[in-house]
């Protein structure tokens, strides 16, 4: 699959936002001391995914109720989803001058029911030419996520035959159905009524567990 930016100028996968806080000093001071051991930009991005996939547990499999929505609060309360927990990532990747995007898959319970949009990252290390699709979702019993710039090691590979799909386009923010998500909710179980389903319908949710879904 060809992924696709959102944007064609490459330095708004740069950019400080309210979501994506890279200026924030809790980012910086867990940047600076990743870099310390892996100064060159492959080793630094490899590394601060172990980080955040390894370091901050998934809410859903720690049970943890927070919910969080700024990269420097997954980062300081070591919680989130992966929609926030793709925020953490791209946010320690940006601090250090690193082009990263967020990106998003569909997935499906095994009968192709209970659909749910889950948060992926990229990243276009320096003189590169393609991004890499990266999931920091955290591994469970039968999810072994990987970070790798060839063949892609996510949690979960899509199955179109149940209305799964790999979204390539690229965005430097979060997609509105997201971040809306995570905003409105006030704990973790109402967020899981109101995953999206769907990119283009920001307000369209789902019922049932989320239990054997990433």
């Amino acid at each position: 699959m060809e992924l696709i930016q959102q944007n064609p100028d490459v330095d708004a996968y740069l950019a400080v936002s309210e979501s994506v806080d890279h200026d924030h000093p809790l980012v910086r001071e867990i940047s600076d001391r990743l870099v310390e051991d892996h100064p060159d930009a492959y080793a630094y991005a490899e590394a601060a995914y172990a980080f955040v996939r390894d370091a901050i547990p998934h809410s859903m499999d720690s049970g943890d109720l927070r919910v969080t929505w700024r990269a420097s609060d997954v980062l300081g309360t070591r919680t989130g989803i992966c929609y926030a927990k793709s925020l953490a990532y791209v946010a320690l990747l940006r601090a250090r001058g690193i082009p990263a995007a967020l990106c998003y898959q569909r997935l499906t319970e095994d009968d192709g029911s209970d659909p749910v949009i889950h948060g992926l990252a990229a990243v276009l290390l320096p003189g590169g030419r393609a991004w890499a699709r990266q999931d920091v979702r955290g591994n469970k019993p039968g999810v072994d996520a990987r970070f790798s710039l060839g063949e892609e090691r996510l949690a979960r590979t899509v199955r179109p035959e149940l209305g799964e799909i790999d979204y390539p386009e690229l965005y430097a923010e979060p997609h509105p159905a997201v971040l809306g998500a995570l905003r409105a909710a006030p704990d973790r179980p109402a967020l899981d009524r109101t995953l999206p389903s769907e990119l283009w319908a920001p307000t369209a949710g789902r019922n049932g567990s989320v239990s054997r879904l990433p």
